[in-house]
């Protein structure tokens, strides 16, 4: 069987690589997070039940 991972081209990015999980979020990015998201409940819910 081959082995997939002897290959450059994968090794060369993994330092470089960072997923979103990882990453460090602000308090002020999660309250606007947290806004955003509630706009969103407050049209998708609320407006049906007004209209």
């Amino acid at each position: 069987m081959a082995d997939h991972h002897d290959h450059d081209h994968y090794k060369e990015f993994d330092y470089e690589r960072v997923t979103s999980p990882m990453q460090d979020v602000t308090t002020g990015q999660a309250v606007t997070g947290a806004v955003i998201a509630l706009v969103g409940i407050a049209i998708a819910f609320g407006l049906p039940l007004v209209l």
